[in-house]
């Protein structure tokens, strides 16, 4: 052997194993390494390797992730200053250093003895960096391994995965904790599950917090707005995405201070935040994501709120860098349908003013307080909202602004197909289903939006000032009533590989654990948000890769049985993550509003229909032990987090077959996952030539599990007819689902998106 291949030995180990284990032929490849040291070998493979990536040998990803791999060991030995052939330094050391030189907080140190430590150490496997492809493993490397201030790596993958692990469990009790830590090691390091972007980026770190995303819901008033505002940019530069319900704010044109005409809309405040979201980025990684609702039946809905983002118009009332959502309840789409004998739409809607509303209706709550049309919900044995809509309509001194319902649906459906916004919010249905309405009680909404990816529903409420004033040592202090202000933690269920080997109950169990541990050791800046975050202890467990599974499955994604499917699949899911909830309740005691909730009085399990013994059985434990968490399953996009796990994105149909993925800082070949002779047939049809109404019918087996919603994108052509495409949206609405996110065209160029929530 030449001294060149002797040097070489590593790459040419790795590329004979790997090309034995995925049957490629190397010997090409092989050749060359003959002539070429060590350095250059790795990155001719690597070249070669993602040349030859395509959907007839798709398993060159994982030569080229190998390549990778060797590389990123040997750039952590030379940090660390150990020999490259161990792949993996000391553990402790790892952590000592990261933790002195403040990458790393000193949590870890202080919770974890060095003998506990080091016993987790030997429990890394780094045989486990095999399983990723090269995306997987090059977005991991890229995005989320720890390193200096000089970017030089130190952390590798297996690495991640335990310093997440040892973070989420730290505070359990110390006889369980390392057997809960390795538990939880084992769920990641397999990849069956991921957790959300921001923990896997910021877990074990010194900076940054754990949860996705949050839901603000302003006060109409100056001090709500900029409060608001202030809020947001805390949370922004903290890495969470962010949701704000505009409902309540008055309309262009209202009084303020009984001056008539003087308030300018909501516009102008919703451009403020555009500013804030593009100042103040995500930790310098992304700038910030907000998305921001209203409701359909205010009054500027069509006074500019619609065109926030379109390219038309007038610019000083564009804010083309938030999203734009629209909360809908069932009475505007049954307008939709009314029609004259010739089919032609004639369905009146009436906008109104929300402070005009609680100026001259009169309507209170128990305490005295003013509401408006925005606080009334139709459940389905009484019309709550119905009622006051037509109670307003029919009030001679109310103003309002009237259309056709199917203009403003039009003007709807435009924007989509030219922005992919606004998202659609059937708030009706969200309350409705929501275990925890005995806050408020029937027919009195507490939930006015979703978030920035629409797949998250709890209580909300604003928070307001209630005073201010100067203490004995001079401070000036303003005292806030905290409202509900919603946090989202979120992770997911990798479909394929918990399916497969058949770990569902027990990585559910596991799961739900570190979800819940997410909410008693984040660290947010915000602290209506912690307050909301501890009292109902929601979490969002969802899943990606359906696509993937219906093709390893054998299903096609346009039948009956992918619906079928959908319906099995997410009722087990809902089933072991109830339980599993139960069982954290047995152990640490249920949330604080469990009382009278629908959890506890069985509600919630009669509108489902679940019926069958184990159903009875769980209802009868929940009813003694309660359940830990208010808001349990959430269904994410899933994008990045999917791609780290190499599978399909969330619950979406393909994107293509093979396809170039092109961010800033790289472009490579990705083919379909598990792509074979076997699963081409069932990949073969992509997003955007799919029957969406399939789409929508799985979704809703789906979303009758799901007590939250689900990020649920329509893929249309960019020729799609509007009665094409209002009928998709009758069809999603019809169908109990609770939100649909994006319209994706196929003239759209890409939509920016945000990756909080993409867990």
């Amino acid at each position: 052997m030449s001294t060149l291949a002797t040097k070489n030995e590593r790459v040419l180990e790795a590329l004979k194993n790997t090309a034995k284990k995925y049957n490629l032929n190397v010997t090409e490849i092989e050749q060359q390494l003959l002539t070429t040291d060590e350095r250059t070998s790795k990155q001719t493979v690597l070249q070669y390797a993602l040349n030859h990536v395509d959907m007839i040998e798709p398993n060159w990803t994982f030569l080229a992730a190998h390549m990778l791999l060797l590389e990123l060991y040997e750039k952590a030995a030379t940090s660390r200053k150990y020999e490259p052939r161990q792949k993996y330094g000391d553990f402790f050391h790892l952590i000592q250093y990261l933790s002195d030189i403040g990458i790393y907080s000193n949590d870890l140190l202080q919770a974890y003895s060095k003998e506990e430590i080091e016993q987790l150490g030997q429990e890394i496997d780094p045989n486990k960096d095999t399983l990723f492809t090269y995306m997987g493993l090059f977005l991991l490397a890229d995005r989320y391994l720890a390193k200096d201030y000089h970017q030089n790596v130190y952390e590798l993958p297996q690495e991640r995965f335990m310093i997440i692990a040892m973070t989420l469990m730290k505070d359990e009790a110390r006889q369980k904790r390392l057997s809960y830590v390795k538990e939880a090691y084992w769920a990641l390091s397999n990849l069956y599950m991921t957790v959300a972007t921001p923990t896997l980026a910021n877990a074990g770190k010194s900076y940054g917090q754990l949860s996705s995303c949050f839901i603000d819901t302003v006060d109409d008033s100056l001090d709500g707005i900029y409060l608001n505002n202030w809020d947001i940019a805390r949370l922004s530069k903290d890495g969470g995405g962010i949701g704000i319900y505009y409902g309540k704010v008055r309309a262009l044109g209202s009084d303020i201070k009984k001056f008539k005409g003087n308030s300018s809309g909501v516009v102008p405040w919703i451009r403020l935040i555009n500013d804030t979201a593009v100042s103040v980025d995500q930790l310098g990684q992304r700038q910030g994501a907000v998305a921001i609702y209203l409701d359909i039946f205010h009054k500027d809905i069509m006074n500019g709120f619609l065109d926030l983002k379109t390219n038309n118009g007038d610019e000083r009332r564009k804010a083309h860098d938030i999203f734009t959502g629209v909360s809908i309840p069932d009475l505007f789409m049954k307008k939709i349908e009314e029609v004259d004998e010739n089919g032609k739409s004639i369905g009146e809607w009436h906008t109104f003013c929300p402070h005009q509303v609680k100026q001259i209706m009169g309507w209170k709550d128990e305490n005295g307080n003013p509401l408006g049309l925005e606080d009334f919900y139709d459940e389905t044995d009484e019309k709550f909202f119905t009622q006051k809509y037509e109670e307003a309509v029919n009030h001679p001194l109310l103003p309002r602004k009237s259309y056709r319902a199917m203009d403003i649906m039009v003007r709807i459906m435009v924007a989509q197909l030219e922005t992919g916004t606004p998202y659609m919010f059937y708030r009706d249905e969200v309350n409705r289903q929501n275990p925890n309405k005995h806050v408020l009680g029937r027919g009195r909404t507490a939930i006015f939006c979703s978030n920035l990816c629409t797949e998250i529903s709890q209580n909300m409420s604003a928070t307001t000032i209630q005073s201010e004033f100067t203490d004995a040592d001079g401070n000036i202090v303003i005292i806030r009533k905290p409202g509900d202000f919603v946090v989202c933690n979120l992770s997911s269920i990798h479909l394929p590989n918990a399916i497969r080997a058949n770990v569902l109950e027990r990585l559910i169990a596991i799961q739900m654990r570190m979800l819940d541990n997410v909410i008693d050791i984040n660290d947010i800046s915000v602290h209506q948000a912690k307050a909301t975050n501890e009292k109902y202890r929601a979490v969002g467990l969802g899943t990606f890769g359906w696509h993937h599974l219906l093709a390893l499955k054998g299903i096609e994604w346009e039948s009956v049985q992918a619906v079928h499917y959908a319906d099995e699949v997410y009722e087990d899911i809902a089933f072991y993550t109830i339980k599993a909830s139960m069982e954290l309740a047995k152990e640490k005691g249920a949330y604080s509003l469990f009382k009278g909730s629908e959890w506890e009085s069985g509600d919630y399990f009669q509108r489902k229909g679940y019926t069958s013994s184990r159903w009875v059985n769980l209802q009868e434990n929940i009813l003694a032990f309660g359940v830990r968490n208010g808001w349990m399953m959430a269904v994410a996009p899933n994008s990045s987090t999917a791609k780290i796990g190499g599978s399909t994105d969330g619950i979406d149909p393909l994107y293509a077959l093979e396809y170039a993925e092109e961010k800033k800082n790289f472009k490579f070949k990705v083919t379909a996952p598990d792509i074979n002779h076997q699963t081409y047939y069932y990949y073969r049809k992509v997003r955007h030539e799919l029957d969406q109404k399939w789409s929508i019918k799985q979704n809703a087996a789906r979303q009758r599990h799901i007590d939250q919603a689900i990020s649920f994108n329509l893929y249309v052509r960019h020729d799609i007819k509007a009665k094409e495409l209002l009928e998709l949206h009758l069809e999603a609405w019809k169908s109990g689902m609770k939100t649909t996110y994006y319209v994706r065209s196929t003239s759209q160029t890409e939509i920016e998106e945000c990756e909080a929530c993409h867990s």
